[in-house]
């Protein structure tokens, strides 16, 4: 089974996502994770980059009858990202779930975006305004 997560920084995706893939003992893949990790390699990252090396991570794990948790931003109205992960389990012939996460007090979301602390060494996190202008024009990191 591949389990997408979606949603906006900020809104506890990761956190979810994680204790999901604690609980079910499935690999988790987090674009963050990779993205900074090729950052470091000296791969410069401007689009689906690091979702692809996820598709094909999910793939490789799925083929071993892993559960899969995705965790990546997957904005809805850009549906490219949700389309290659659905076309992931169409090759495999697997189930999948999206579970989109929300914050839907903007006060809130603007104090999590603003206060929090990444666990990725190096990453630099989006500001409020970066998350902001993601949500009105709806285009992903």
């Amino acid at each position: 089974m591949l389990y997408i997560f979606g949603g906006l920084p900020g809104t506890g995706k990761s956190t979810l996502s994680a204790a999901l893939a604690k609980e079910l003992r499935a690999t988790h893949l987090r674009v963050d994770v990779v993205e900074q990790a090729m950052r470091a390699a000296g791969i410069t990252v401007n689009g689906t980059e690091g979702y692809m090396v996820c598709y094909e991570l999910a793939k490789q794990n799925l083929r071993l009858d892993l559960d899969v948790i995705a965790d990546t931003v997957n904005p809805i109205t850009i549906t490219i990202t949700r389309q290659a992960w659905r076309d992931v389990t169409e090759s495999l012939q697997i189930t999948f779930v999206e579970i989109e996460v929300i914050c839907s007090n903007e006060r809130e979301l603007r104090h999590r975006v603003r206060t929090r602390r990444t666990d990725i060494p190096g990453l630099i996190l989006p500001t409020w305004d970066e998350v902001k202008n993601r949500q009105i024009r709806g285009v992903e990191s």
